[in-house]
């Protein structure tokens, strides 16, 4: 699959990059997992799934990022627009890409200079932990350190491109359509498991590259969690059926659900559906440039809880793009300014009864002057199967 831009739009990205580095005064950024490289190199591969190899992207402050990665990743890593590319092969039991990343830091970062890691939440260094003693130590031994980059990562991946929310857009609109297709597949007396597999048919039918995610339910007057596989118990006349699915479009993801009854909802049921419509379109009211997380946050809980809290679940939204939940997130202590750019979801929870819980989920982009829908929004009224 080629990349999903063309070569300017990763070159923006760069410059934003470098220009955080040299503000802060790291001589360069060392980046490790999968959605770090689709972000700087549009590297895009499953064979992330296989633990066993490391992979490595250096953005210095000044110049070209330069790729240390397996020679298994040489041809695929040519495709992109990075051009420096050093391999090693891998996996090696004695020195795993270590000393070839140590050489070409050092190429980077000057003598006394720092090596900055992303340290924003939901980030995470993709090497062994003996590696990164061996790393530190090196880096120690020539005279260079190590530091984290402030968040500088993550305030800019908060920040999408009209390029890339018109992937998200995109891979809303995959979904949207296979939700409507549930009825297709969906009825009393079908096992959930079999339900999973043929919706995960019907996002790839719909345009899906694949979906690695899908959770859900199936239980009377609402379920238990949301973030369970499918077992085999057949749909039951009075269940809640909820699928959660995240699927992906040439790299980036949507993230909401959808909520149907098997047969005619409680009205229990079918108040909790009608209030979690409204809660979502509460937040959306609010969702504009200069409102906060939290004031999201809060919009959904004063029509969910009254303003209570909210519930054990924690947030009631977060950051899409790249993966499937990202900066930032919507709860009471997270006071990031809303931007343009930003594509959140929307995802009040409400308890239904002791035990029996349900949550609805929409995503939405932050505009200059409006905010918009990106998913097909859920009425109030459920969907009956």
């Amino acid at each position: 699959m080629s990349a999903p831009f063309a070569e300017a739009e990763f070159r923006a990205r760069l410059a934003r990059l470098q220009q955080g580095l040299q503000a802060s005064g790291a001589g360069a950024l060392l980046l490790s997992t999968d959605a770090e490289l689709r972000y700087v190199a549009g590297f895009l591969t499953r064979f992330w799934e296989s633990p066993t190899r490391p992979w490595f992207l250096l953005v210095p402050a000044m110049g070209a990022p330069v790729a240390v990665i397996p020679s298994i990743g040489r041809a695929l890593m040519a495709d992109t627009w990075i051009e420096d590319i050093r391999c090693w092969r891998a996996p090696d039991m004695a020195d795993d890409g270590v000393s070839l990343l140590l050489a070409t830091i050092c190429e980077l970062v000057p003598e006394g200079g720092t090596l900055a890691l992303p340290e924003g939440l939901g980030t995470t260094l993709r090497m062994p932990f003996a590696d990164l003693r061996r790393l530190e130590a090196g880096l120690a031994a020539e005279g260079r350190g190590l530091t984290g980059d402030g968040q500088l990562l993550e305030r800019l991946r908060m920040i999408k491109s009209p390029a890339e929310v018109a992937l998200i857009r995109e891979a809303c609109a995959i979904a949207s359509r296979a939700f409507d297709r549930v009825p297709e597949i969906a009825a009393e007396g079908v096992p959930l498991a079999r339900v999973f597999r043929d919706f995960q048919a019907l996002c790839l039918a719909e345009g899906a590259d694949w979906v690695p995610y899908l959770a859900g339910a199936s239980a009377p007057g609402g379920y238990a969690d949301v973030i369970s596989p499918a077992d085999d118990r057949p749909l039951a006349r009075g269940d809640v059926l909820m699928l959660d699915t995240g699927l992906i479009r040439r790299g980036y993801f949507c993230d909401f659900d959808r909520n149907f009854s098997v047969g005619a909802p409680s009205a229990e049921v079918a108040r909790a559906h009608e209030t979690l419509i409204e809660a979502a379109q509460a937040a959306f009211a609010i969702a504009r440039p200069g409102a906060t997380a939290a004031d999201l946050f809060h919009a959904m809980d004063r029509v969910c809880t009254g303003g209570a809290g909210g519930s054990a679940a924690g947030r009631l939204g977060h950051g899409l793009g790249l993966q499937l939940t990202e900066q930032p997130s919507l709860i009471p202590d997270d006071h990031t300014v809303l931007a343009p750019g930003m594509v959140l979801t929307l995802e009040p929870g409400i308890e239904v009864s002791p035990g029996r819980i349900m949550v609805h989920e929409e995503n939405i982009v932050i505009g200059e002057a409006c905010t918009e829908w990106l998913t097909k929004p859920a009425v109030g009224q459920m969907i009956c199967l």
